[in-house]
């Protein structure tokens, strides 16, 4: 079946569609809460970023960063078509989350950023540092 609409058409509707959440990703984070008794995590906090789950309590902010969005390199995707526009897209990605941790931090959270292959395999050393295990 063809695409009825031209490929510049196609860019900038695929382009206006943004995500609201890495459901799969977020999910097994919260089987991993539930499976270890971690506590006091809410969900869709206001808070600078928009953390996937804050434990107010605790000042913990946490990122559940998807691998090829915000460019960890466990994988290798690189795209090879529109490759420049995705290079591009995930640094924008990459200096936001550094700007964003800084924001954090400086204003008395901890970050925590766990990658999705770290939450996949059920890697949590990272939790234990932030003081959730």
């Amino acid at each position: 079946m063809t695409d009825t609409f031209s490929a510049k058409q196609r860019s900038e509707i695929m382009r206006a569609v943004k995500s609201k959440a890495n459901r799969s990703t977020e999910l097994k984070l919260i089987e991993l809460f539930k499976a270890h008794h971690i506590v006091g995590w809410r969900r869709n906090s206001s808070l600078v970023g928009r953390p996937d789950f804050v434990f107010p309590k605790l000042r913990v902010a946490i990122f559940a960063d998807g691998c090829f969005w915000h460019g960890h390199l466990c994988r290798n995707l690189t795209p090879s078509q529109n490759a420049a526009y995705w290079q591009a897209k995930i640094q924008r990605n990459k200096v936001r989350d550094r700007a964003v941790t800084k924001e954090l931090t400086q204003r008395g959270w901890r970050v925590v950023r766990l990658w999705e292959c770290e939450i996949k395999r059920g890697k949590l050393q990272k939790l234990k540092v932030a003081g959730l295990l």
